[in-house]
């Protein structure tokens, strides 16, 4: 049994910037990762964060009311506004400490901060480093973590999370070096796993991001938020979906079809390319369906206007993306793109405190549903999202521990039985001759999830991938993963994560078959308006064995009375 005050589950922004606070304050604290820090899917993020600096000469009057009602507005007014107001006005001081740490922003000539538009966004208030705004945010962050002595398990994911009478208990993390379950005791937890990407066939993300975090909070009683609210990115490279950052419209790049129209003009006439990322993929959506999209299904995103110069100082990491992936050098030719699986809005429901209903489990970042984005997050929120709340969950960890009576040790028997339990689950997927490959099954999910539960939905798709997936659930139990070699073998990890991407995968689509209206990412044809008299309300999922059973809250409103939206 491994014993520390604090256990963090993921290794990316939040989950390090939650260590990092956690350990400056004096407690004992580990990190459980899937992979090495610099590895986790943070690392991706492109084009900036968030906060109202007011550096650029477009932005002089910008401000953190009006990052507040940017991100309510562009949220389609789902967003928990007391959480808003709580990031917005916490982005400065995140930024600046960043780069008090060594964050190397990109600057304007006087020195400050350079910052750009992003979509949604009145002002130009993203900060950042080229286009490698992700990798230079976590390398800052793994550094700090570094000189702090933060314990770090890498290579282990965590397949199973135990609760007593409401109160975190422990984990059982399968440690991929060897295949043996391990496990980890704690006062206090806090999840930043990230998100759920690969449910779908066409994501931006990582391979790692499978959504086994929430699933595994979810399996353990934690209630889901939202998980119906799913971000495609507008500009994914076509052919890999590779992410070519919102950035890139910033900097000024534009998108055209196949007869060359600036047709964003005709779906946000007020924002063109820099609408919000909902609008502006059903806009590419809708252009290559109704075939005005170029040969294969794509659009072009144009950069060649903005010059050799700007792209290779701005944008130098795209340029190598679309050189590398598509043959392509944007100085000379457009980019092709379309849009592809992105964020999530929805996962582990918390406060603005990071608490779930769990007594000692805390989450921040992408796995967790605060909630700040509502039906839609802007472009620039993330990272500071996974900062923010990242910080709040290691410090209300640490306030948690300091608190409470807890002694290490007193759960022992329950993490010993539910080791057992595992282990015996474990031996089964291992010891079973045949059956169903788990890439066959995994890879019918992933298609039905982006055919059927796409940027457009119906009520007959809908119900559709509501009945393949009770199917795949029935398959599953014939999930056959072949021979594993007692080492580096990801195969038994992935078998137990595909159950989880299975309870994702019908949160998801049972969220979106009961949510009768369009709100941000959610947009239903056969319901194309916003509903708030039935609909200004979050879904919240629980676990039962017949599958979620669902509730819903109230949308926190503060000063921001739900308007329509307008771009």
């Amino acid at each position: 049994m491994i014993s520390h005050d604090i256990l963090i589950v993921g290794g990316g922004l939040a989950g390090l910037r939650a260590a990092i606070e956690a350990k400056s304050q004096g407690l004992d604290c580990a990190v459980i990762s899937k992979v090495h820090p610099l590895r986790s899917h943070s690392i991706a993020a492109q084009g900036g964060i968030n906060a109202p600096l007011a550096n650029a000469p477009d932005g002089r009057d910008d401000s953190i009311e009006k990052h507040t009602f940017d991100t309510i507005k562009g949220s389609d007014y789902l967003a928990d506004q007391d959480a808003v107001e709580i990031m917005c006005s916490e982005a400065p001081k995140i930024v600046y400490e960043m780069e008090h740490w060594g964050t190397p922003f990109s600057r304007f000539d006087d020195g400050r901060i350079a910052q750009r538009p992003f979509g949604g966004a009145d002002f130009p208030r993203t900060c950042y480093a080229a286009d490698r705004t992700g990798h230079v945010l976590l390398h800052t962050l793994y550094e700090q973590a570094v000189k702090l002595g933060v314990r770090v398990y890498e290579e282990r994911t965590v397949v199973s999370l135990s609760v007593k009478d409401g109160h975190f208990a422990g984990l059982i993390a399968l440690n991929l070096l060897n295949e043996e379950f391990e496990i980890f005791e704690g006062k206090a937890c806090v999840f930043a796993t990230g998100g759920y990407g690969r449910v779908y066939l066409k994501s931006t993300n990582a391979l790692i991001n499978t959504g086994s975090g929430i699933a595994v909070c979810y399996r353990a009683g934690v209630v889901i938020k939202d998980l119906e609210f799913v971000q495609f990115h507008p500009t994914c490279l076509f052919g890999t979906n590779i992410l070519i950052t919102e950035g890139a419209r910033g900097e000024g790049g534009t998108l055209s079809n196949a007869k060359g129209e600036r047709f964003m003009q005709r779906y946000a006439p007020g924002k063109i390319e820099l609408a919000p990322r909902d609008i502006v993929a059903r806009s590419i959506q809708t252009e290559i369906e109704e075939g005005r999209g170029l040969e294969g299904g794509y659009v072009n995103l144009d950069l060649r206007h903005l010059g050799k110069k700007k792209i290779l100082e701005r944008l130098p990491a795209i340029r190598d993306i679309a050189i590398d992936f598509a043959d392509c050098d944007p100085i000379d030719k457009p980019i092709p793109i379309l849009p592809a699986q992105h964020y999530s809005m929805g996962g582990i429901s918390t406060n603005e405190k990071a608490q779930t209903e769990v007594s000692g489990l805390f989450a921040a970042g992408e796995c967790a549903c605060v909630s700040v984005h509502g039906a839609n997050r802007l472009g620039g929120n993330s990272l500071l999202d996974t900062i923010v709340f990242g910080k709040i969950a290691g410090e209300e960890a640490a306030f948690f521990i300091k608190g409470s009576q807890k002694s290490q040790g007193e759960n022992k028997t329950i993490l010993n039985d539910e080791l057992r339990r595992i282990e015996e689950k474990g031996k089964t997927f291992i010891k079973r001759e045949k059956g169903i490959p788990l890439t066959e099954i995994r890879d019918e999910l992933r298609k039905t999830m982006t055919e059927k539960v796409g940027i457009f939905r119906e009520e007959k798709q809908l119900r559709d991938a509501v009945s393949k997936i009770e199917e795949l659930k029935s398959e599953a139990k014939q999930l056959f993963i072949g021979k594993t070699n007692n080492g580096v073998n990801q195969t038994l990890a992935k078998a137990f994560e595909f159950e989880g991407m299975l309870d994702l995968a019908e949160i998801i689509t049972k969220g979106a078959l009961q949510r009768t209206e369009s709100r941000g990412s959610h947009f239903r044809r056969d319901h194309p308006k916003r509903d708030d008299e039935k609909w200004l309300k979050h879904t919240i999922a629980r676990f039962t064995e017949s599958g979620p059973a669902f509730e819903y809250s109230k949308v926190k409103i503060t000063r921001y009375e739900p308007k329509e939206r307008k771009y």
